[in-house]
């Protein structure tokens, strides 16, 4: 009787083990689930907040500010998607 119950075991493990699972292999995490576009957000808010109330700090300035800020978040998850692998495994 014991030796039924463990091929029984020992079949299911096989069969649960070769079942393919299903698993997304995309080259990075999408943009909304990093905190780097927080953190770019938060600093252009921050630009503009300071632009519309200090007298020293011009428009020209703040937008020249805010672009290198975006520029700056491009060329950071063009890095972050340059041959790197993520498993989302969250489906």
């Amino acid at each position: 009787m014991a030796s039924v119950e463990t091929a029984d075991r020992d079949r299911v493990r096989k069969d649960s083990a070769s079942t393919p699972r299903m698993m997304s292999l995309e080259e990075t995490k999408p943009s909304y689930k990093t905190t780097e576009l927080l953190t770019m957000l938060g600093i252009v808010a921050a630009i503009l907040i300071a632009a519309a109330s200090a007298d020293n700090f011009d428009a020209p300035r703040a937008w020249t500010l805010v672009a290198v800020v975006a520029s700056a978040y491009m060329v950071s998850r063009g890095l972050a998607k340059s041959g790197s692998r993520h498993v989302d495994t969250d489906r």
